[in-house]
């Protein structure tokens, strides 16, 4: 029996199987072969195969955005929208095969999208248009239409969602006339190759060892897992790593799922958006509930309906901030922006200015909302905000 088989075995048990007290511990033995199978998977064949055809694309820009969807849920259509670029689109499925990097501009602002979707033997020498907004650079990556199966390489699935692993922000597009089905395949074909929308990483501890067998703690009060079950799901999940001694602290209260992440570490987890199109072919009362849905927004390309929206909360997605530098006696430098991960300290300014800047700083002053006035003398350890302008004083 293959994997694949072996695969759809275990999923069929465990859809079958209730949940309850009694079988716990026989689903968390699943779960956890489910998760060594899906990680066989995944890794690269070792015979040597026949050259095809690459699908990467070389990272660009402060951040990397995947477009992702079934076919025909106008994704190229949004492309073509809000860029200069014409990327086909067409009422049949698997219209986009290529990849069509493109501009778009809206008033006074330019923004630059390119897409993924490349057909090439060498895509290293790729390099599609970032797309500027607030003054980042954001990479957009348009990808072909994925199908059910493509976690077990349906449709060049795999390599699909490769790249989408990559991303710093998911946007996935969905057809608001066909209700929340695509979503929930999608999100399944998403969960199998390890890529978590919208969750954070468990705030459990896991380092194997060379002995001692598995040492348990745990500071708070575990409800979804308990120590006899953590054993079995390390022993039948190792087995075949030859690793038995394991230390394993739980911060949270997790589910045997969270701790199989854990346990298998090549799980990526990012923020997604689920951009719902078409919606001027369904009622308002439809659109007010998709509307009102997490994580949500409401478009259609169409009739150009709340695409500016969704730019802000892509933005905001994204959490990326914009620090601009002042020279002392001169005014802010406003048309060229230092993009940072929200959360940046003035020491990540100075690293990013230049690498032996930090080692040289004596002080720095700060305009903005990150400080109590204006201007005010900080240190390496200061927080930077959106919109802070900084000023360096060397030693």
């Amino acid at each position: 029996m293959g994997i694949l088989e072996k695969i759809s075995e275990i999923e069929k048990e465990i859809a079958r199987t209730q949940k309850n007290k009694a079988t716990e511990y026989h689903l968390g033995l699943l779960k956890a072969k489910l998760a060594k199978y899906r990680a066989q998977l995944l890794e690269p064949s070792k015979s040597p195969a026949a050259k095809g055809e690459g699908f990467d694309v070389m990272k660009s820009g402060d951040a990397r955005v995947a477009l992702i969807g079934f076919p025909s849920v106008g994704k190229s259509t949004f492309l073509s929208l809000m860029t200069s670029t014409a990327s086909e689109a067409a009422s049949y499925e698997f219209t986009t095969l290529t990849c069509i990097p493109g501009v778009i501009e809206d008033g006074d602002l330019q923004y630059e999208f390119g897409a993924a979707e490349v057909p090439c033997k060498k895509l290293s020498t790729f390099h599609p248009f970032p797309f500027q907004y607030k003054g980042a650079n954001i990479q957009l990556l348009d990808l072909p239409g994925i199908i059910e199966g493509a976690a077990q390489g349906k449709g060049r699935g795999r390599q699909v969602i490769a790249v989408a692993r990559t991303a710093d922000v998911v946007i996935m597009m969905l057809d608001a006339t066909k209700g929340e089905v695509q979503r929930a395949l999608l999100e399944k074909e998403l969960e199998s190759v390890g890529i978590r929308l919208n969750k954070s990483k468990p705030n459990i501890y896991f380092k194997p060892k060379k002995g001692g067998g598995i040492s348990f703690n745990s500071t708070v009060t575990l409800t979804q897992c308990s120590e006899k079950l953590v054993q079995l799901i390390l022993h039948e999940y190792m087995s075949t790593s030859e690793i038995f001694n394991a230390e394993v602290l739980f911060r949270e209260d997790c589910s045997p799922d969270e701790f199989i992440d854990v346990i298998v570490g090549n799980r990526v987890y990012m923020p997604c958006l689920y951009v719902y199109n078409k919606i001027d072919q369904i009622s308002m009362e439809e659109v007010d509930r998709l509307a009102r849905r997490p994580h949500s927004v409401v478009i259609s390309c169409g009739m150009k309906l709340n695409l500016d929206y969704l730019l802000e909360k892509l933005w905001e997605y994204l959490a990326l901030t914009c620090i601009y530098t002042k020279k002392r006696g001169q005014r802010p430098d406003f048309t060229d922006a230092i993009i940072l991960r929200k959360g940046a300290s003035v020491e990540h300014v100075c690293h990013r200015i230049h690498r032996s800047l930090a080692s040289q700083f004596k002080y720095a002053l700060v305009w903005g909302t990150s400080t109590k006035y204006s201007p005010q003398r900080v240190g390496l350890t200061h927080m930077m905000e959106h919109e802070d302008v900084i000023q360096i004083v060397k030693k």
